[in-house]
C-alpha cells in the first residue's frame, strides 16, 4: 500500500449493512480506520467494527450529504483530499447529480460531470452500450406501467427502469402469460417498466473491480458464481475465483472508457443453459461481494484509492487465488436453506466453517457478527 494513503481521511457514506461493513474492514485491515456516515437501515452493523473511527447516523441521504459538505471544506490539494466511498444506488445517484458541488471536497466515484453515472443506471441505456461493444443481451423493451406490448414472447421478467426508481426488488416479477403480467402491474411502483425475456438461467456471473483515470484503467479482480439459484433473487452463497474471461474483458473496458467511470463497481451477467453469457447491468458503487476480493488478497478500496492518487495501477494489484473459495452472507443463506428445510443445521454449519469469506463473520473483527446473531431473523 502506498504510505501516503494513511495521510487521507476515508469516509464510507451508505445505508448501513454488510456492504459498507466490508469496506470498513477492507480499509481497517490495511491500517486505516474510517468515518462512517450511516443512513438509517435495519441495523447499525458497521458501528460495531473495531475499524470504525467515527459513526455518524443520519436519517436521509440529504442529511448525510449536508453534514459532509459542512464538515469537510473544499480542498484544492489532492494529496490531502478525503476519499469518499459509496455502497448503494440511491447514494451514488444523489452524489452523481451534485458532482460539481463536491468534486473539490473529496475523491469519490464519478464520471466527470453531473448525471454522467445516473444516465447508465438506466437499465435500457446500459444494455444499449453493452450491445454496441459486442456483448450478448436479452431482448428488452421499456413500456409505461400497465401497458402490455403487442410483440411479446413469454416468459418475461419485469424490472424498474432504474434501481433508484420504483420498488427495486418489489418491481421484479416473472410472468408466464399476459394475465400474470397484468397482475404484476398492480404491484409494480415504477412508472416506466423494463420487460425482458426471461431465461431459465444456469447461473449468474458477477465481476468486482474498479476504474480510474476516466475509465482508462480498469482492474477486475474476482468473478463469482452462485452455489444454488433462487428464482428472481440473488444467491447469498457463492464460489469466488480470479477473473479471467477474456471474451468479455475488452468489451467492458471499452464501455467504461466511454462512460468515463472512476470508482469501484460490480458487473452482472446471466449464464444460459447453453453456456451463453448475457450482460445484465453495472453497479457503479462498492458491491456486496467486493469484500471477497479483499479476502483474496486484492483490497479494492485500497487499490482504487492508490490508483486515483498515482494514476497507475499498483504493480502487485493482481494476486493469484489458489483454486477458488466459498463466500457466504450468513443470515440470508441460513434463511434460504435451513429455514426452508433444504439442508440441516449441521450441514449449514459445515458450509459456514469452510467459507473463506464471511460477510458478517470475521475472526479479527468479531463484534459485527455478534450483533448479526442478535439480529439474526431481522437480517435474514
Amino acid at each position: 500500500m502506498n504510505p501516503k494513503l494513511k495521510n487521507h481521511i476515508f469516509i464510507v457514506f451508505a445505508m448501513d449493512h454488510y456492504n459498507p461493513l466490508g469496506v470498513v474492514r477492507s480499509l481497517g485491515e490495511a491500517g486505516i480506520n474510517s468515518i462512517v456516515i450511516a443512513q438509517k437501515s435495519k441495523s447499525k452493523i458497521s458501528s460495531f467494527s473495531r475499524y470504525t473511527k467515527e459513526y455518524i447516523p443520519v436519517e436521509t441521504t440529504k442529511e448525510g450529504y449536508e453534514y459532509l459538505i459542512e464538515r469537510f471544506p473544499m480542498c484544492p490539494n489532492i494529496e490531502e483530499r478525503p476519499f469518499l466511498i459509496t455502497c448503494d444506488d440511491r447514494t451514488i445517484e444523489f452524489l452523481d447529480r451534485r458532482y460539481h458541488e463536491w468534486k473539490d471536497h473529496f475523491i469519490g466515484f464519478n464520471a466527470g460531470k453531473d448525471f454522467a453515472i445516473s444516465k447508465y443506471m438506466d437499465k435500457f441505456k446500459i444494455l444499449e452500450i453493452a450491445k454496441k461493444y459486442g456483448l450478448n443481451t436479452l431482448e428488452t423493451q421499456v413500456v409505461d406501467r400497465g401497458v402490455v406490448p403487442e410483440q411479446i414472447i413469454y416468459p418475461i421478467i419485469t424490472k424498474s427502469i432504474s434501481p433508484v426508481i420504483g420498488g427495486w426488488k418489489s418491481d421484479v416479477h416473472i410472468c408466464d402469460n399476459e394475465k400474470e403480467l397484468k397482475e404484476a402491474y398492480n404491484k409494480i411502483i415504477a412508472p416506466k417498466v423494463v420487460i425482458q425475456k426471461y431465461i431459465n438461467k444456469k447461473n449468474e456471473y458477477c465481476l468486482d473491480g474498479f476504474c480510474a483515470l476516466k475509465g482508462t484503467i480498469m482492474f477486475t479482480s474476482i468473478e463469482s458464481t452462485y452455489n444454488y439459484l433462487i428464482k428472481g433473487y440473488y444467491s447469498p452463497y457463492m464460489t469466488v475465483r480470479n477473473f479471467g474471461n477474456e471474451s468479455v474483458k475488452n468489451a467492458l473496458e471499452q464501455m467504461m472508457q466511454e462512460i468515463g467511470f472512476e470508482g469501484i463497481y460490480s458487473i452482472e451477467f446471466l449464464i444460459d443453459q447453453d453456456g451463453t453469457f448475457y450482460f445484465s447491468e453495472i453497479n457503479f458503487r462498492n458491491s456486496t461481494w467486493s469484500y471477497a476480493s479483499t479476502c483474496a488478497g486484492m483490497n479494492l478500496p485500497i487499490l482504487w484509492a492508490e490508483t486515483m492518487l498515482t494514476g497507475k495501477l499498483p504493480l502487485n494489484a493482481r494476486q493469484e487465488i489458489q483454486g477458488d473459495f466459498k463466500a457466504m452472507v450468513e443470515p440470508i443463506d441460513y434463511a434460504k436453506r435451513v429455514n426452508t428445510n433444504k439442508i440441516s443445521k449441521g450441514e449449514w454449519l459445515k458450509d459456514f466453517k469452510e467459507a473463506k469469506c464471511g460477510y458478517y463473520y470475521s475472526i479479527d473483527d468479531p463484534e459485527p457478527f455478534y450483533e448479526c446473531v442478535r439480529q439474526w431473523d431481522r437480517l435474514g
